[in-house]
């Protein structure tokens, strides 16, 4: 009786790597985005799951 393994949200994914330190908690909103923003963390999770399906 251990997790149950369902599909990943994209939020949950990035979730873990805010936990993780790989991304930043909070977006700084420059004119282009850094590579540990959170917003574009979600589009590549949402762009994976998509090609995942």
């Amino acid at each position: 009786m251990g997790k149950k393994h369902g599909a990943k949200s994209p939020a949950d994914t990035v979730r873990k790597l805010m936990k993780k330190g790989k991304v930043k908690k909070k977006c700084c909103r420059s004119s282009s985005r850094c590579k540990r923003c959170p917003v574009l963390a979600l589009k590549r999770a949402k762009a994976d799951l998509e090609k995942a399906a």
